[in-house]
């Protein structure tokens, strides 16, 4: 092989050696979240409820928003006010960012969560938090796409009864994809790094 063309060919792979490392350079590092990543899952793909005016929501309505579904029932004695006052504490930490942030709580229990007492119940701790309510069979499968777990268990009376439920919130990007799950007892800390970190992928 002549002298020149081996010279120009060396030239050549060291400047693609000194692209790809320009490349690599600007490129954003990887984001570690503190809770679980699910980027990327099969499922919580689809959201198709109403609310509690009647209107079909889905995640695509609250695009440019980071988005966190919640299951769970009003008479709920513990798991369920506690994850909603954390998450109205994670608004306020956020400071203005906490605006992007749009909590979604879905019913498992639409026997007794009428439209009514879900509205005052979401509202009683942020006037924008939204509640999605269902038919049982409508929750059901809107359950299984979340793989959300819940089921009645029976009280002294017939309406007296409890629900055992899924804990973990699921959380989408502002695209409307999903990419987190933070368990129930996570921490305040771990909200607020892990909606940061999303909420700065979006800018």
């Amino acid at each position: 092989m002549p002298r020149n063309t081996l010279r120009t060919l060396v030239l050549a792979g060291l400047l693609s050696l000194g692209t790809l490392a320009l490349t690599a350079c600007n490129r954003p590092p990887a984001v570690v979240f503190k809770s679980t990543d699910i980027t990327g899952v099969p499922y919580a793909q689809t959201l198709d409820l109403a609310d509690i005016s009647g209107q079909k929501r889905s995640i695509s309505d609250f695009k440019g928003k980071v988005v966190v579904v919640f299951f769970g029932f009003t008479q709920c004695p513990d798991v369920c006010p506690t994850t909603l006052a954390e998450l109205v504490q994670v608004k306020q930490a956020l400071g203005p960012d906490g605006d992007r942030i749009q909590p979604i709580f879905i019913t498992v229990d639409p026997e007794r969560d009428t439209p009514e007492v879900l509205k005052a119940y979401v509202t009683s701790f942020d006037p924008s938090f939204i509640a999605l309510r269902g038919s049982l069979e409508e929750t059901t499968a809107v359950a299984k796409e979340f793989k959300v777990y819940f089921a009645k268990v029976p009280g002294k009376t017939p309406t007296s009864y409890t629900m055992d439920h899924t804990a973990g919130s699921y959380v989408f990007d502002t695209h409307g994809k999903v990419r987190l799950l933070i368990r129930n007892g996570s921490g305040i800390p771990v909200w607020v790094a892990d909606l940061k970190a999303l909420l700065s992928q979006a800018d």
